[in-house]
């Protein structure tokens, strides 16, 4: 249901929407940040959003406010410390940080005294804890959140409540949200991004947890900015100096020089003379992706996880009526003893097989709920005809 669903709401018809989490304002796909964006501006309307696409530090040279309202959504988030004094001298002057990401790295979290748990959940177990899960407001416990996706499990720990506050808990009342009082401004952090996702604003009355989660913000800040700059970086690889360079580290060694320039010598001869005998790989075609029986799947674990036995044996007996018809060209909406006698002889069935499978088709018809042994006998049978017909 959950991929019918959103194929529908981000117009990807008869196509599964990607679900990567790109948190990017353009992303339109269930884990962009396009509603969010959208809704910034009505919350804001007297405010025009500035894109900032750089790192903080050097954002912070060209910002001299003192009470505006800087929002980074992102999976992920590595900082060096020069971003992290920049972004703390930025709150401190009298400005507001909101950052909400699934894992921050140590330089931050540090400076406030804190600590964060990130839960990751193994690509392959994705639909194994799939359910509807939620977030709710310190402020506002009975207005909990919920969607059907991966449960919010991400939260801090070891707060110095000094300067920090929590503003809000996951479902298993582990604080997700907090603020932290800093100089003369606030800084704002969250550890599940999802919540701020096409996907989760979209459904019901969630589009109030933004609302909820920035109403401690500034009402009306000089300026609004949105960062565009750290939900693409993936790695916090070589983060700790924006000035870090590889060919840079290999020059200050003479040793390393010779050896990259001869590497670099070697590599030009071996393209030179061995270009010529060499043929041109030749490309394999990479086959059709048969995604039908992938979507299936899919389908059914989710319908599964439901529990609706119901309307999965409903569309069971419609698609092997449907096979039926179209095989062996016999009308299905008189069940008979002739027809059961004719479906025998013509698909080599043991008639009593034949009979047996459509009396489990009309209790089923009849039933109003199935356990899961009756879907499961239901299933067996049809899989049997199958394997036993011309």
């Amino acid at each position: 249901m959950l991929a019918g669903l959103l194929a529908g709401c981000f117009n990807n018809a008869g196509k599964i929407p990607s679900l990567r989490e790109s948190f990017s304002k353009k992303d339109k796909n269930p884990f962009g940040t396009y509603i969010a964006y959208q809704q910034l501006k009505t919350l804001f309307s007297s405010n025009t959003i500035i894109d900032k696409k750089e790192s903080f530090t050097k954002t912070r040279g060209k910002i001299t406010d003192t009470s505006s309202l800087y929002i980074c959504i992102a999976p992920a988030l590595f900082l060096n410390q020069a971003e992290v004094d920049n972004m703390m001298d930025y709150v401190a002057k009298g400005n507001d940080l909101f950052i909400s990401a699934a894992y921050m790295n140590e330089f931050l979290l540090k400076k406030i005294r804190c600590n964060q748990f990130s839960y990751s959940v193994p690509a392959t177990d994705i639909f194994d804890f799939m359910k509807n899960t939620v977030t709710k407001p310190a402020a506002e416990p009975a207005s909990a959140y919920s969607y059907y996706y991966l449960p919010f499990r991400n939260y801090f720990f070891d707060i110095d409540s000094t300067n920090t506050r929590v503003l809000g808990f996951n479902e298993n009342e582990k604080p997700n949200a907090i603020v932290h009082f800093y100089g003369k401004g606030k800084l704002f952090l969250h550890c599940d991004p999802r919540a701020f996702s096409n996907y989760f604003l979209l459904k019901d009355d969630n589009y109030r947890y933004l609302q909820d989660a920035l109403a401690y913000t500034q009402s009306t800040p000089d300026h609004l900015y949105w960062d565009d700059y750290y939900h693409k970086i993936r790695s916090g690889k070589n983060k700790n100096s924006e000035n870090f360079s590889s060919i840079g580290e290999i020059m200050k060694h003479p040793a390393l020089v010779y050896a990259f320039w001869l590497s670099l010598l070697l590599l030009l001869l071996y393209i030179l003379f061995g270009a010529k005998r060499i043929q041109r790989i030749i490309e394999q075609l990479k086959p059709n992706e048969n995604t039908t029986v992938t979507f299936t799947e899919t389908i059914g674990r989710l319908y599964l996880q439901k529990k609706d036995n119901k309307n999965i044996s409903d569309k069971m007996i419609t698609y092997f009526n449907e096979y039926i018809r179209n095989r062996y060209f016999l009308n299905t909406n008189l069940i008979n003893e002739d027809f059961i006698t004719v479906l025998s002889r013509k698909s080599n069935v043991n008639r009593d097989h034949v009979d047996s499978l459509y009396r489990t088709i009309a209790d089923a018809q009849n039933s109003n709920n199935m356990d899961d042994y009756q879907l499961l006998s239901l299933n067996e049978q049809i899989q049997q005809f199958h394997k036993t017909r011309n």
